[in-house]
């Protein structure tokens, strides 16, 4: 597998696919036609230039996916609101799209804010009740990162049951596979893309476990006496956090090293959680995602370095090899051929050398190809340089002796 560096999200009934500084998302809107917005937006790492610093760039990049995160919903939401008879002028319109942004952001915000205190602030206090028969400091830690992990995919569990939020989960399957095919060097085709896992390495499903897992670590070392400081430590190491977490998410997307696939299992098998298998119509948004923004024929003609350009070029190595193999057979069969036809050198009571006597050179034609059925009354088949000349009966004035038959 060859990394593409694209990556992307679900949406409401569609993806958003990011290559660089551009982003795409594809709609299913609600005419089953696909509407696609591409716009630039370049990065806080490329912006600021700390974009090659390692684990303030992951901040940064959090950063960005919460933001693009919102445009994108809020685009793909747009399609299904209940319209409304009375016409909006374009600075009605203008109004109406910034305080949708404003209150997506607010909603956002808010949810940090909810995420925060359930997942890292409500263990902890849970694992201070075990402190009368855990005298460990180390082993509470390791208890208040058990509690968070399971809340966190009993959270996922009980969300994916939701009807809305199933139909987003297939649609963060057809985002993955979409990329999984590209990256094994597949077209990009609906076909294709249906065959590929609906688990990626790079997932943001993968981040956010990776973050609850680090932070055991962090705070099985991290010690303060003060509980005001316990609390303090795990809401301001959170960013540090996230940036070493996405420094692993980044490594283990280009790496088959096998320690690496080892840690990025468990987040493989969450992802079976937060996707599911889209149908055809889903699949056609994230190609057409992928698409605006994702040149995959350019893609596929560099992969791995030309030793694997998809399908189409392995079946034109193996119809070569057919043909290699076809000609091969045919040379054997025209030397059969050529045996068989040696002895067919004569006709009616003219010998080979006959033949050859000047009554007969005005009339040679040469042909490429002798065969049973060349052979017939009334010619004479003799063989100069590889080539077989076709020869008429000589005109004799007298009558010839009679000669025996041919040996």
């Amino acid at each position: 597998m060859k990394g593409s560096g694209i990556g992307g999200q679900a949406v409401m009934e569609g993806v958003m696919m990011k290559n660089g500084d551009r982003y795409a998302v594809a709609v299913r809107k609600p005419d089953h036609e696909i509407a696609v917005e591409v716009k630039e937006y370049r990065s806080l790492g490329s912006r600021t230039g700390l974009d090659k610093v390692p684990i303030l760039r992951g901040v940064l990049a959090f950063i960005d996916s919460l933001k693009l995160g919102i445009g994108s919903l809020t685009w793909s939401a747009s399609f299904f609101e209940e319209e409304e008879n009375k016409p909006r002028t374009e600075e009605e319109q203008a109004k109406k799209e910034k305080k949708e942004k404003a209150v997506m952001a607010g909603t956002v915000f808010l949810s940090v804010i909810i995420a925060i205190c359930i997942f890292m602030l409500l263990p902890y206090y849970v694992s201070r009740l075990l402190k009368s028969r855990v005298e460990s400091e180390t082993l509470l830690a390791l208890l208040e990162g058990v509690i968070r992990v399971l809340l966190f995919i009993g959270y996922v569990a009980a969300i994916s049951r939701m009807e809305d939020i199933k139909r987003v989960f297939r649609y963060h399957g057809a985002e993955h596979k979409a990329i999984n095919c590209i990256e094994n060097g597949l077209e990009l085709t609906v076909e294709n893309v249906r065959t590929q896992s609906r688990q990626h390495k790079r997932c943001g499903t993968s981040f956010l476990l990776i973050v609850m897992l680090i932070s055991i670590l962090f705070f099985m070392f991290i010690r303060f006496d003060s509980a005001w400081l316990r609390i303090a430590a795990r809401i301001i190491l959170i960013p540090v956090i996230a940036g070493i977490s996405y420094e692993f998410i980044k490594l283990a997307g280009r790496s088959s090293n096998k320690v690496v696939e080892v840690f990025s299992k468990p987040g493989l098998a969450l992802q079976r959680l937060t996707t599911a298998e889209p149908d055809d119509s889903m699949i056609e948004c994230a190609i057409a995602s992928v698409e605006a923004v994702f040149d995959w024929k350019e893609f596929l003609v560099g992969f791995e370095g030309g030793e694997n350009t998809g399908k189409a070029e392995t079946d034109k190595s193996e119809a070569k090899d057919n043909d290699q193999e076809q000609n091969v057979h045919t040379d054997r069969k025209n030397k059969k051929n050529g045996k068989k036809n040696n002895k067919y050198r004569y006709n009616g009571n003219v010998r080979r050398d006959e033949a050859k006597t000047a009554e007969v050179n005005h009339a040679e034609t040469v042909i490429e190809e002798a065969d049973d059925a060349e052979v017939r009354a009334g010619k004479v088949i003799t063989e100069e340089n590889d080539d077989y000349f076709v020869r008429p009966e000589p005109v004799v004035q007298e009558e010839p002796e009679q000669v025996k038959e041919p040996y």
